[in-house]
Parts: C-alpha cells; structure tokens; sequence
C-alpha cells in the first residue's frame, strides 16, 4: 500500500498501550488477490475519511479456515482458528470488521466454540452505522442515475440474514437499483463458496459463476455490485465470459463509494 495510505497494525497499538475501536480482518483475498487489494484500499479510504480509529493484524493474520472447514478438513480448520483466536484474545479484541462474508461467518459463527467471541460485523453493516452516525458522507457522484443490481453473498445474506444494508448504501449513491429474479433469501450463489473458489467446477452443462452472471446481465446494468471478494471474482469471470466487460463493471459497494466522487 502507498505512504498515503494509513494502515496501524495492532502490534503498534499495543506498544502504546491503546486500544483501536475496531479490528479490520483484512482476509487472505483482500490481502494477497490483486483485484480484492483494491477492495481493501477503497474500505481502508473510508475508514480513514470517517476518522475511524482502527488496526490490521498485519503478519500475524492468518486465514480463518474457512476453506479448509468446506472442503471438509476440520482438523486443519481449528489449527488455524485456534491460532487466530490466541493472536485475537491476546490482543483483548472486542469488534471485528470485515470485507469478506466469509470470514465474518466463520469468525462470527464458528469462532465462539472454541473461545473467540468477538462482536463482528461485515463492512457494509459497519458503513451503514457510520452513515447513520454522520461520520461518513455518502453522495450519488458519478453513480448518480446508473442501473445497479446487487449480487446478495451467500455468507452475508442467506447465513446471516443481512440483505439491507449494502442496498441501503447503494441506494445513498442516488442509484436505478433492479433486483435480479432471484435475489435476496432467494440468491443464487455465484460458484465460489464451499471452497470451490480453489478448484475447477465438476463437468456440467453451465458453471454457476456463468448462470449468475447471466442473471445480471438480464437486468441491464451499468454496474454489477458486489459484497465479497470470491463473489467479485466470480462475476468479472462470467461478464468477460459473455464479453461484456467493456459494458459492465464489477464493484464492491465499498469501492463505489470510496470513487463516487472521484473523476
């Protein structure tokens, strides 16, 4: 990340003995994917701007397991969230916010049994109540009057029952929100969960990521919205799959905001 970026790692908050309001779980997509860094940087702007006192783990951030846990390795999932819990209580962390559904679910969901109770929230949530505070300041820009569809993340909607506040940001850029026929509790999954995002999809007549980007395309918008880093992947995958790359943006509500008024 650039010098303009401000980004405190707990390690140096300890060290002066303070406590940051809020944990930022960066994820291993927000870390080390390239198209997912942008997703961080975009969150990390907002934060900043919102004057959000927050901290990353840095290098003692490991993945949450969540892979590991799907593909169907539990013991592999609790070497890695019993070391994230040790790293996370050490640090007697309260709140965690994160860009990716999955490690919200899993952190939020499966953390507890093994001692990590932590209030945890997904950065869409964490935007919203920081709109509502007045911390953040949330313009239409150059979203103003673009037909959005917003792809609901599996993790975040049918797991968690979250479906209001990323159409509520959406809706705070002056957007043409269009719901695709199955949105919602009704979502289709975009192909990468269950650690599919790792692998290459079983023979079938249509990959998942394809059938979902079609559903989108069908609502004609200028920008398909995103809450997650795999369902970002997912569906820039089949928008240049059906050649429509040149028409269609794939962006995260965080991205759309952070950019909004930048021309």
């Amino acid at each position: 990340m650039s010098d303009a970026i401000k980004v405190p790692t707990m390690a140096e908050y300890m060290a002066q003995g303070k406590q940051p309001e809020v944990l930022f779980w960066v994820g291993c997509a927000g870390s080390f994917d390239d198209r997912a860094k942008k997703i961080t940087k975009a969150f990390v702007k907002l934060l900043n701007n919102a004057g959000v006192d927050f901290a990353v783990l840095g290098t003692e951030e490991s993945c949450t397991g969540d892979p590991a846990k799907r593909a169907g390795n539990e013991f592999l999932f609790q070497m890695q969230a019993m070391g994230n819990i040790e790293v996370l209580n050490s640090y007697e962390v309260k709140k965690i916010v994160t860009a990716c559904p999955h490690c919200f679910n899993t952190i939020k969901n499966e953390y507890p049994e093994l001692g990590g109770n932590y209030e945890v929230v997904h950065h869409t949530q964490f935007l919203k109540s920081l709109l509502s505070e007045g911390r953040l300041k949330v313009e239409g820009g150059k979203f103003k009057g673009k037909r959005i569809t917003f792809h609901d993340p599996c993790y975040l909607g049918r797991a968690n029952g979250e479906y209001e506040a990323p159409r509520e940001l959406l809706q705070k850029l002056e957007v043409e929100l269009v719901e695709m026929k199955r949105c919602k509790s009704r979502g289709l999954c975009c192909g990468a969960g269950g650690a599919q995002m790792f692998k290459e999809p079983e023979e079938g007549k249509k990959d998942v990521n394809i059938e979902r980007t079609e559903e989108a395309i069908e609502t004609k918008p200028d920008i398909i919205a995103a809450g997650c880093p795999f369902c970002n992947t997912m569906l820039t995958d089949g928008v240049k799959g059906k050649d429509k790359e040149g028409d269609i943006a794939v962006m995260d509500v965080a991205e759309m905001i952070a950019t909004a008024e930048d021309f």
